[in-house]
């Protein structure tokens, strides 16, 4: 199929059917309409936009056998169809992900305990970029408590982070219980999904930053507090949406988190599509 051309016919189409109710009388008025139609007045040009590619990086075994990943990442992060999934077929797309290189200084900097923002294009697995040393902090640290909480400023987009976590931590583990576990706690839940939350709090909570105010000053939610104690990350997804007051309010708040959780070695993790900095900015 030839798009340019295809494009050109269904702009014929359109011209047919949006001048064939116009009848214009004054011949000076009707050639300049014509040539308005003939310039694109009401369509544009073809727009084309190269898609960006990213440096490679190492692969999620790779950086397992360097040691920087635990040994069970290279079974989670994985592309599907895998092994374990209920059709055994393996196909070419079942091979460790390999990571951009932006990825892998996200991972190292998590690993060293650093704080860090990640500035890179959509589409480029910005999440990542803080899933990857969560869940291999949560490897390493077994045990009950929340070990990390992601922050975003819509819940349609933890909702969207929900699907992308079951896929890599509950896929392919017996009756879809892995290891890490993880739950979506931004207001949506019922009242029985939020006490069973409370009363078995998982490694990850994925939140909005209302909700997460809600949690610190809640007496309900006093388990949820307690069983973060000692957290050890802190997400912000989409960082360039806080800014003014609401940039100010959420600082304060991830001040009052780290105080609240005692979180001695927490670490801060913001991203952004939009923000302008080098890939990997640590400190």
């Amino acid at each position: 199929m030839d798009v340019f051309q295809l494009r050109d016919q269904v702009i014929a189409d359109y011209r047919d059917f949006a001048t064939s109710f116009v009848q214009i009388s004054d011949e000076r008025i009707r050639k300049h309409v014509e040539e308005e139609l003939d310039a694109g007045l009401l369509w544009p040009e073809p727009l084309i936009q190269l898609n960006p590619t990213f440096e490679v990086g190492a692969t999620i075994d790779e950086l397992v056998q360097r040691g920087v990943l635990h040994p069970e990442c290279s079974r989670i992060f994985r592309h599907e169809p895998r092994p374990e999934d209920p059709d055994p077929g393996l196909s070419p797309e079942d091979l460790p992900i390999r990571l951009h290189r932006h990825q892998v200084e996200a991972i190292e900097a998590a690993r060293a305990g650093a704080n860090y923002v990640l500035t890179t294009g959509t589409g480029s697995g910005k999440s990542l970029t803080y899933l990857v040393p969560i869940v291999d902090d949560a490897l390493r640290n077994p045990g009950r408590g929340i070990k990390a909480i992601i922050v975003y400023p819509m819940n349609a987009l933890a909702n969207s982070q929900v699907h992308e976590l079951e896929k890599f931590l509950t896929f392919g583990y017996p009756d879809r219980r892995g290891p890490v576990r993880f739950a979506r706690y931004t207001g949506q839940e019922s009242d029985e999904e939020r006490e069973a939350i409370i009363a078995d709090p998982p490694d990850i909570i994925l939140t909005n930053y209302v909700m997460l105010e809600l949690v610190l000053t809640r007496p309900r939610e006093r388990r949820l507090v307690e069983a973060a104690r000692g957290l050890r990350f802190l997400v912000l997804d989409e960082l360039h949406t806080y800014r003014g007051r609401q940039g100010a309010d959420v600082a304060l708040l991830c001040r009052r988190v780290r105080e609240a959780c005692a979180g001695e070695d927490l670490r801060y993790i913001g991203t952004s599509a939009t923000m302008t900095a080098d890939p990997v900015t640590s400190g």
